[in-house]
């Protein structure tokens, strides 16, 4: 279970991160505070628990206010093929009927409660999650659902930048060769992560890592101390075939790896060194390497390919190092895991701020299509969160898996507004 951990737009994938991971959750948990329980939440079957059986537990303050209206207000909404929706709402559903903590170290999340009932009737509708009868699924959102445009704390409608990203593809290896130099590993068993909730209640949801040192807690390697010392590396899962791609994966948080048989396996986010993250583009800028502007991924793996010599000492700027857990591929049109356990699937999940919409949300985003004013306008899945997705109405939309889909995340930069889709009869929004 992992949640993406950069988000890609051009010059902001290289410069600067845009979702990283919500660190809150324990060692047996996602970064978005979601729980593992060891079984793909995607591969089980929908279990609706009754309503008496799902807690009551305290609401979940909201920092927007929202604004019924008809589903007539939703701009394109006939127009939206509804490819993959039914797939996404039963995925959600799963979600959405988990048991829940209230901790408010997770992310808010939609009312449990307050979906059952709809939940429970998607269980009974007869529908596949693979179902091509988009007029059923239409109908059935439009009898169970209710639009809420979200405005701002103040009342206006609210309107914010809408960016992209992806799950990167690589060619890798499982040994290593003349062809494969490049290590991705498995999480060190030396790496300790500290919960400083458990010693200062202020501090609850925060965590540090490190590794001992005699009777000292220090802070763990950096990449480039990772990196000179192979007798004390972590374990490898695979050899990535350039190293630009493997830094980038990296830095994404997830990905899948093609082996040389064509088989593929996903590399989900399993933990991190706990150093800081810094731009390999910034730095290629201040070395007049090349400017800001013309640091997209492209370029990078270009400059790397006439400098090898240099590759490891451009890499080493950013002291932070991902590892990974390897997962199978099952449904290739499921991506990784979000913040909300939830596999992400391609232009139906999106990273929102959970302060505005809960997690678990159905939502309806307009927008853009990445670097022109064609509208792209979609029901969508909130599914997932970022350090940098703050704001009313900020959203990450999540393009899919390989080369097209990063094109298009790395152009996303649009702006948007949304639209909650709440149970009917269950009120105003709310979180838990």
């Amino acid at each position: 279970m992992k949640i993406i951990y950069c988000v890609p737009a051009v010059l902001l994938a290289l410069s600067a991160c845009s979702t990283t991971p919500v660190d809150q959750g324990s060692s047996s948990t996602a970064p978005g505070g979601v729980a593992d329980s060891g079984a793909d939440i995607a591969l089980q079957p929908l279990r609706v628990p009754s309503l008496s059986a799902l807690p009551e537990t305290p609401a979940r303050a909201l920092a927007g206010r929202y604004q019924a209206v008809n589903w007539s207000t939703l701009p394109g909404w006939q127009a939206d093929s509804l490819d993959h929706v039914w797939k996404g709402f039963i995925n959600n559903c799963k979600g959405l009927m988990r048991p829940v903590s209230g901790s408010l170290a997770m992310p808010a999340r939609a009312n449990p409660r307050a979906w059952q009932p709809v939940c429970q009737a998607a269980a009974s509708a007869g529908l596949n999650a693979n179902t091509t009868d988009t007029a059923a699924v239409r109908n059935f959102l439009q009898q169970q659902l209710q639009p809420w445009r979200l405005l701002t704390g103040d009342g206006a409608v609210a309107q914010n930048t809408v960016t992209g990203y992806y799950e990167p593809l690589l060619k890798a290896s499982r040994t290593r060769s003349s062809g494969y130099q490049w290590p991705l590993f498995a999480a060190p068993d030396d790496l300790l992560t500290i919960d400083l909730g458990s010693l200062y209640p202020e501090l609850a949801g925060k965590r540090i890592r490190g590794k001992q040192a005699g009777k000292r807690i220090v802070p763990y390697d950096t990449r480039e101390q990772i990196m000179a010392k192979p007798e004390r590396q972590p374990p490898v899962i695979v050899y990535a075939e350039d190293p630009v791609e493997g830094f980038f994966l990296q830095i994404q948080g997830s990905g899948r790896a093609v082996l040389p048989d064509g088989s593929a396996v996903r590399l989900a986010y399993a933990d991190h060194n706990g150093r800081p993250y810094a731009s390999v583009g910034q730095w290629l800028a201040k070395q007049g390497e090349m400017p800001l502007a013309q640091t997209s991924m492209q370029n990078i793996k270009a400059w790397a390919q006439r400098n090898p010599h240099r590759v490891q000492e451009m890499m080493n700027v950013n002291t932070a190092m991902v590892f990974f857990r390897e997962e199978a591929i099952v449904d290739k049109e499921l991506g990784p895991k979000g913040a909300y356990g939830i596999p992400l699937i391609g232009l139906r999940s999106v990273a929102i701020d959970p302060t505005y919409v809960p997690l678990g949300t159905p939502v309806f985003l307009a927008t853009s299509q990445p670097a022109t004013n064609q509208p792209l306008q979609r029901l969508v899945f909130a599914q997932d969160t970022g350090a940098a997705i703050k704001g009313a109405a900020r959203t990450d939309l999540y393009w899919g898996t390989g080369d097209q889909a990063g094109s298009q995340a790395g152009r996303m930069k649009q702006q948007g507004q949304m639209w909650l889709l709440w149970p009917r009869q269950a009120g105003a929004p709310s979180a838990r």
